[in-house]
Order: structure tokens, then C-alpha cells, then sequence
């Protein structure tokens, strides 16, 4: 196997079949796009967690800890109740982030592998431009 500048690739799907320079470039925008959008997940989802470690204080963290180790079936605070949902929450949409990022790397893995130079600078030119638009965010907290 080797890389081609070609036309006519497959993309992922049969039905994502490119036969003219429009769709290959059409092709290579939406690559781009993607390689984008994964680099802005990898940002967001370390926001997240700084967010959501800054939220919870240490003793209010501490308090949960202790109150999870003595297993206390007993009325919990509203504060503890409130934290433990702040935390589930947080920890669900980083785990959904973090599926999203999964299947958009494994995407652009596979449209790699069709081989085609062009939809492959698509997506070294989409990281490129994602972490340079992406990154200077994580230090405005």
C-alpha cells in the first residue's frame, strides 16, 4: 500500500464516494472539519475537569470521601447530595466527550487509510489548525 494523489476515493461509507476534484476537496474540508472538532473535544474535556475540580472544594471533596468510607445510609446533607450530583454530572459528560473524541479519532484513522495524500494533509492540516485555535483556550480559566 502506498499513497496516491487521486480523484476517487471511498471515504468510510460506501455511499461517501468521490469521483471529481469537487468532492475531493469537498472531502478533504470535511476531514478538516473533524480533525478540528477533535482537538476541540481533547480542549473541552480538559476544561471540564479543571472546572470541575475547581468547583469542589477540598474539604467539601474531603466530606464526600469520609462520608462514602463510613457507608451511612442515614439522611445525607443537602450540600453532600448536591456535590455528589455536581460531581456524576461532570463525570458523565466528560465520559461522553470522551466517546465522541474516540469514534471522530477512529474516523479520522480510517479516512487515512484510504490512502489518499490529499484527504491525509486534510487531516495533519486539521489538527494543526484545531490546536492552534483550541489550545491558547485552556489558559483563559
Amino acid at each position: 500500500m502506498h499513497f496516491i494523489f487521486s480523484d476517487e476515493v471511498v471515504l468510510l461509507f460506501d455511499f461517501w464516494s468521490v469521483h471529481s476534484p469537487a468532492g475531493v476537496a469537498l472531502s478533504v474540508l470535511v476531514v478538516l472539519l473533524l480533525a478540528v472538532l477533535y482537538e476541540g473535544i481533547k480542549v473541552g474535556k480538559a476544561r471540564l475537569l479543571h472546572q470541575a475540580l475547581t468547583s469542589l472544594s477540598i474539604s467539601t471533596s474531603q466530606q464526600l470521601i469520609e462520608e462514602t468510607d463510613q457507608n451511612s445510609s442515614s439522611s445525607d446533607s443537602p450540600q453532600v447530595s448536591r456535590t455528589r450530583l455536581r460531581w456524576f454530572l461532570c463525570h458523565f459528560s466528560q465520559s461522553l466527550l470522551h466517546v465522541a473524541q474516540v469514534v471522530i479519532g477512529y474516523f479520522m484513522m480510517l479516512a487515512v487509510m484510504s490512502y489518499n495524500t490529499w484527504i491525509f494533509f486534510g487531516v495533519v492540516l486539521g489538527s494543526g489548525v484545531g490546536y492552534y485555535l483550541a489550545y491558547p483556550l485552556l489558559s483563559m480559566t
